[in-house]
């Protein structure tokens, strides 16, 4: 009878740590994806760092005016490609979740830039076995103790653009 409980408790206590290898194991797989993405940025490899993004992707960088579709990022960032200059962001800092299925996954991260600290975020969807970058939005990081300066910095641009978007609708 101990032999049985053993043997049922030791099926029992492995089976819950399948899932969680499973999770590691993606979590691991889309860490290689996004660091390989930021690496072919930095190397100017042009269809690496558009072959890693789904066909549908979305762009949205750090000007209110960059919301992109993949076909519409590649016409901004082709020629810094072509230059042999892109940008180079470092991660210093991830997160990774996961939807119910394990097909789709969401991230956060800090990026050593160009333009100092920066985040990123973004969604991955499993494709064919891949992940693949479906959505990513980069956003440059403001200590709280500098908004007020940076509002001031901005505000003329802002003003003009909320006129502009507000008389399109």
């Amino acid at each position: 009878m101990k032999k049985l409980f053993f043997f049922i408790g030791g099926i029992v206590l492995f089976s819950s740590f399948v899932p969680f290898k499973d999770v590691q194991q993606e979590r691991a797989k889309i860490n290689a994806t996004l660091d390989a993405w930021h690496k072919a940025a930095a190397e100017t490899n042009f269809n690496e760092y558009f072959g890693a993004m789904t066909e549908d992707a979305i762009f949205i960088g750090t000007d209110p005016t960059e919301n992109w579709n993949k076909t519409a990022f590649i016409a901004f960032a082709k020629p810094y490609f072509n230059k042999g200059k892109a940008w180079n962001f470092k991660t210093v800092e991830r997160h990774i979740y996961f939807s119910k299925d394990k097909k789709t996954a969401w991230f956060d991260e800090l990026l050593d830039t160009q333009m100092k600290i920066c985040r990123g975020s973004g969604v991955l969807e499993l494709q064919n076995g891949k992940w693949k970058i479906a959505h990513y939005v980069l956003s440059i990081a403001i200590p709280n103790d500098s908004t007020d300066e940076v509002v001031k910095l901005k505000t003329a641009f802002d003003d003009a653009l909320l006129v502009k978007l507000k008389t399109s609708k």
